[in-house]
């Protein structure tokens, strides 16, 4: 398909003039074709350690601000040099040997995993939301020879550090110790003069196993190699250039961005806004956990630019802002991703600030590492329900039953290839050989694409199929969120003695509604088919269960649907 331009200008003749510009040859964000098939970056970072390593040339520019501590560029990078000197010269490890970092949000975390790319060790990071059976798991899948924990997780995971033989470095805690764990805080002071350890790292060594959010199973360790982490790398600031164009703007001009992040460290979203602030030189204001308040009091004092989160806490801050009344007046971008976005979110944002703040919005999956597809300023006000286009070195397909492109406006599975997917999954040849075909990756995901705009229909097993008739949950769930008295909602099948299934949702209202489960079903009635409405409405006023990515566990909800409303 052709590689249109995320550009926030909706006229295609200047979404065409825009990408011509970024990825004609020579230009920064020019492609070619890989050997082994997917397209790749003409420019740019082979290897994380390359991508890392021109950071310090921002110095004493605020890199990581948490609490009271602000963190410098020049501070992390000696910091995570000194670190990788230890990993290699004192422990003794080497190349492609495992790291786990496991830690909530904190400069240490940022020092931990770059030390794990500058010593060619392939970092972990696992989900501090995990119980200690699923960090058994994990750590038996991809058994590391170190393990990067702060405090709250030494716990979980020191028994199992100590059987495999495993070193440990415990970061922010005062607790003792158990033998053969060394402190960070007692580690000699780093050397701002050192350099990271000499080792080879090649494109094709593995940089990072992340693990799948674990939504249907148990998690599966995505593997990425250095050249794709690179391409992830550089996805960010292809898209941040063309938004600028679309804008009128010089890519790069004005102060760097300062971006409240809300995403976990361990997730790939997450690493889509590092990335994109690291090459800017921007700075990532730090939340231990998600606190709607405490968010818009950071904003405040720190003159946040950019906020990075889950659609739903996005929904949540704004919701507060009217609240409060706070104009938000910093604010220049609100980007989310990680689950699908409700379209009105971009309605509410518009209604609230005009076009002030730029609405970003994309896809991306664990095996992508992170955003592939992004949606931003004026195209995404006018395709509310897109996730946007491709980016220079992502190649899209709607796929049919046999694996053939469906022409524009046809629904399909969502296939991908770029530079920026994994090369498989860690150890699991039979679950690589089912997700990928020919170099395309399976998302799993039914998607349409119409000038060039990829709109995501629903996950493939989400869909409700309703005496016949196909009921894509996620088009039910935009018009939920659409009336006033919603905060959240979730649509899903369960089970019919002659349909098979029917339609149910489960709805967060706001605290002060008085709307009934009728008047909700009323309310889908009036845009949608009647097979399409639920049969099944639970209305509750607590969060709805989402994992540590901001997706909606159906699962637990299902079980708590009733036959009556």
């Amino acid at each position: 398909m052709p590689h249109t331009d995320p550009s926030s200008s909706p006229d295609p003749a200047a979404l065409a003039r825009i990408e011509a510009s970024l990825t004609a040859p020579g230009a920064p964000f020019a492609v070619v074709r890989a050997e082994h098939g997917p397209l790749v970056y003409a420019h740019g970072p082979r290897t994380l350690r390359e991508f890392v390593e021109t950071t310090w040339a921002f110095g004493e520019q605020p890199f990581l601000i948490s609490g009271d501590r602000t963190c410098s560029y020049g501070e992390f990078f000696a910091a995570a040099s000194s670190l990788a000197r230890r990993l290699t010269e004192v422990y003794g490890l080497r190349p492609g040997e495992r790291a786990v970092v496991a830690m909530r949000n904190s400069p240490e975390w940022q020092i931990a995993f770059w030390a794990a790319q500058l010593a060619g060790l392939v970092a972990v990071p696992l989900n501090t939301w995990w119980t200690e059976s699923e960090f058994a798991h994990a750590l038996d899948d991809c058994e590391p020879a170190v393990l990067l924990v702060d405090g709250e997780q030494l716990p979980k995971l020191a028994g199992r550090a100590r059987g495999a033989g495993a070193r440990l470095v415990v970061f922010r805690s005062e607790d003792a110790l158990p033998p053969g764990a060394e402190r960070y805080a007692d580690l000699p002071e780093p050397d701002p003069y050192a350099a990271p350890p000499e080792v080879e790292i090649r494109p094709e060594d593995d940089s990072t196993i992340i693990y799948t959010s674990g939504t249907t199973g148990r998690p599966k360790g995505a593997v990425a190699t250095h050249l794709a982490q690179a391409g992830a790398a550089l996805n960010p600031r292809y898209q941040a250039a063309a938004s600028a164009l679309g804008r009128g703007v010089l890519p790069g001009q004005g102060p760097a961005p300062v971006t409240l992040m809300t995403f976990p460290f361990f997730h790939v979203a997450a690493f889509t806004g590092l990335y994109a602030a690291m090459a800017a030189g921007g700075t990532l204001v730090l939340m231990e956990k998600w606190d709607v308040g405490e968010a818009l009091r950071l904003i405040r004092r720190h003159a946040v630019t950019h906020y990075a989160g889950v659609p739903a806490t996005a929904l949540q801050l704004l919701a507060e802002a009217d609240r409060a009344g706070d104009g938000l007046e910093s604010l220049k971008g609100l980007n989310t991703g990680g689950a699908a976005a409700p379209p009105d979110l971009v309605a509410r944002l518009t209604a609230r600030h005009g076009e002030r703040v730029e609405p970003r919005n994309g896809y991306g999956l664990t095996e992508t590492s992170g955003g592939v597809l992004a949606a931003f300023g004026a195209a995404y006000r006018a395709h509310p329900d897109s996730v946007g286009t491709p980016t220079p070195v992502t190649e899209v397909r709607i796929a049919g039953p046999a694996g053939e492109a469906l022409p524009d406006g046809e629904t399909g599975e969502l296939w991908l290839r770029g530079q920026s997917l994994v090369r498989g999954y860690w150890r699991d040849e039979e679950a690589t050989a089912r997700a990928f075909t020919g170099g395309w990756f399976r998302t799993g995901d039914l998607a349409v694409v119409r000038d060039g705009r990829v709109a995501v229909v629903d996950r493939i097993k989400d869909l409700v199929i309703r005496g016949g008739e196909n009921v894509y949950c996620v088009e039910v769930e935009a018009v939920l969120h659409d009336h006033p008295d919603v905060e959240d909602a979730a649509v899903l099948g369960v089970p019919h003695p002659v349909l098979g299934e029917e339609v149910a949702a489960v709805v967060r209202v706001r605290p002060e509604s008085g709307v009934t489960a009728e008047a909700l079903r009323a309310h889908v009635g009036r845009s949608l088919a009647a097979f399409k409405v639920p049969a099944h409405v639970r209305l509750t006023r607590e969060p709805l269960p989402r994992n540590a990515t901001g997706k909606v566990l159906k699962r637990e909800l299902r079980d708590t649907i009733g036959t009556g409303a």
